[in-house]
């Protein structure tokens, strides 16, 4: 997923939608749903996210170590690797809602 904003029309600052592409993130997430993100959220512990790894960015949920200092991405389907970024330098938003296209379905995410 490349997050091009001459392609997007946004400026680094404005949130964004996104459609889920595949089954990594199910079943909070569903193949088909959208998701907005906020590129300035603070993020946290446990915060979905869009982050840049191995330069391509990705959607996961996002980990932080206090004790070692160690961010890290993981799927909510099991068996994916858990994929290690260096910080906050490497998220590009906090996911803060999604929706299957039905207004009773959409869900906030703080």
């Amino acid at each position: 997923m490349a997050l091009d904003q001459s392609q997007t029309g946004c400026s680094e600052s404005e949130p964004f939608a996104l459609q889920v592409l595949g089954d990594d993130m199910e079943p909070e997430f569903p193949n088909g749903c959208i998701i907005i993100g906020e590129p300035n959220a603070v993020v946290s512990d446990g915060s979905y996210v869009i982050a840049k790894h191995d330069d391509e960015f990705i959607f996961r949920q996002l980990h932080i170590n206090e004790k070692t200092g160690q961010w890290t991405l993981c799927a909510i389907k099991e068996g994916l690797p858990v994929l290690e970024i260096s910080g906050r330098d490497d998220v590009r938003a906090r996911i803060v809602q999604s929706t299957n296209g039905r207004r009773k379905t959409r869900k906030f995410y703080s």
